[in-house]
């Protein structure tokens, strides 16, 4: 065990792992917070804290992780590139760990542009590939970035990080996921799953890698709710590939039932994605709305979720 967080143990004995995302909220608020986690207590075996997602100031993930210890929930801390240098996220990193986070996930984060604080400067001192070398050589040697002195105290960090298998090219995808278990990744979650043909496709390339074999892979999915939110991921967000009778389905969906055949759709998809070999688990993100979770994995016949 590199950590002992629960998300480590159900990989480590072969269960078909289940996460969810969990966004923190834009203020002081505390009360959103409890409200989702009790949704998603039981459901899953870890819960994403997104970092500042899309570039909108939001309440920080290290707060917010550490509320859900606090409620016996366990969090993935999410930590980005964009907004931090390596001082500062090294920093952060000793205080999750003295809250007992076991999880984080490392990301490049979303460009400013994209959010509400476009005339903020970007960081990127290190980036994500550097971020998880930086967090096992805190964990396995614990030694900080560029020195040999010996930190107090232990890092027992369980790594993640992101991919994309739909963005271009899409040859090198494979390869960026190999860069990153080289540097230390536990485990991968992906970009929301639509066109399962293709995700298997890399899936066979990062076999052919042995990747699935060094870390856990986890395949994103997304519940759509309406056929205008599967037009405007279609056709407007970089990097997700939804084939046309996806969305032809959902726009053909009866009167008021766009939302349950997009709950449909994501239980299809993943049992789809149960089917190809490799795939360690899925990881739901059901964007504000995560009173639909538990009907998911209880619809995909992923409860009750295993105690370890």
């Amino acid at each position: 065990m590199r950590s002992g967080s629960n998300l480590e143990k159900v990989l480590a004995a072969g269960h078909f792992a289940v996460t969810a995302e969990l966004g923190p909220p834009a203020g002081a608020d505390t009360e959103p917070v409890r409200l989702k986690a009790e949704l998603l207590r039981g459901a899953v075996d870890a819960v994403n804290v997104t970092d500042n997602q899309t570039a909108v100031v939001r309440m920080s993930s290290v707060a917010v992780s550490s509320l859900l210890v606090q409620m016996g929930v366990e969090p993935v801390m999410q930590m980005v590139c964009r907004d931090r240098n390596r001082i500062a996220m090294q920093s952060d990193i000793f205080g999750a760990s003295a809250l007992g986070i076991r999880n984080l996930t490392c990301l490049s984060g979303d460009h400013q542009r994209f959010g509400n604080q476009t005339g903020a400067k970007k960081v990127f001192d290190i980036d994500s590939v550097q971020l998880v070398a930086m967090v096992k050589r805190l964990r396995d040697e614990k030694r900080v970035l560029d020195s040999d002195e010996e930190i107090a105290g232990s890092v027992p960090m369980f790594i993640g990080v992101a991919a994309n298998p739909f963005a271009q090219p899409y040859e090198f995808r494979a390869l960026r996921l190999a860069k990153k278990v080289e540097a230390g990744a536990d485990y991968v979650q992906t970009q929301c799953v639509f066109d399962v043909p293709r995700f298997a496709e890399w899936m066979k390339a990062v076999r052919d890698l042995g990747l699935h074999t060094r870390c856990g892979i986890l395949a994103g999915v997304t519940p759509l709710k309406s056929a205008g939110m599967a037009r405007y991921m279609a056709e407007s967000v970089p990097g997700i590939s939804i084939p046309e009778q996806i969305v032809k389905r959902m726009s053909d969906a009866p009167r008021g039932k766009a939302a349950e055949t997009g709950l449909a759709i994501c239980r299809e998809i993943i049992e789809e994605l149960r089917a190809i070999e490799g795939v360690a688990g899925i990881h739901i993100m059901a964007v504000e709305w995560e009173q639909k979770v538990r009907e998911i994995v209880a619809g995909a016949g992923l409860l009750p979720r295993p105690r370890l």
